[in-house]
């Protein structure tokens, strides 16, 4: 197994850094949008890949993909303001540390840039690896949509 990584674009989000990094370091804030409409355009990318039983509290969240068991993501770290690192668990053939990283542009905009290290197979890197590269750019797209309170 080799570890790789992928850097999402710094994004723009319209929102105080202190709010966004608040919404963001909730999961049960973003258990909204996992549901049945994401899940099922999850599905339809990556046909292999079958969510169901999503959960979630503040920490973390759990889930069932159908072919690998359970998997948890789980907050391990925050840094007020700045950052939020993630850690995977469970089933899954890899492991992967991911961290949201947030600057102030100033009182109304905060820069936000994702990096994901990935420990997987040769083999899973070959089938996943442009799609996470894709995915994590996409992934910080949606973060600067959300209606941060």
């Amino acid at each position: 197994m080799a570890i790789s990584k992928y850097v999402s674009e710094v994004k723009i989000v319209n929102h105080n850094q202190q709010v966004v990094f608040n919404y963001l370091s909730n999961f049960k804030n973003l258990s909204t949008y996992l549901n049945e409409s994401l899940i099922e355009r999850i599905t339809e990318q990556v046909p292999q890949i079958k969510i169901s039983n999503f959960k979630s509290d503040n920490d973390s969240c759990k889930f069932d993909i159908s072919g690998l068991g359970l998997a948890e993501i789980r907050i391990v770290k925050r840094e007020p303001f700045q950052t939020i690192k993630i850690e995977s668990s469970g089933g899954l053939p890899l492991s992967f540390t991911f961290w949201i990283q947030l600057l102030p542009v100033d009182t109304l905009q905060t820069k936000l840039r994702l990096t994901l290290h990935a420990d997987m197979s040769m083999m899973i890197k070959m089938m996943a690896g442009n799609k996470l590269e894709e995915g994590i750019n996409n992934l910080a797209e949606t973060f600067t949509k959300l209606p941060y309170q």
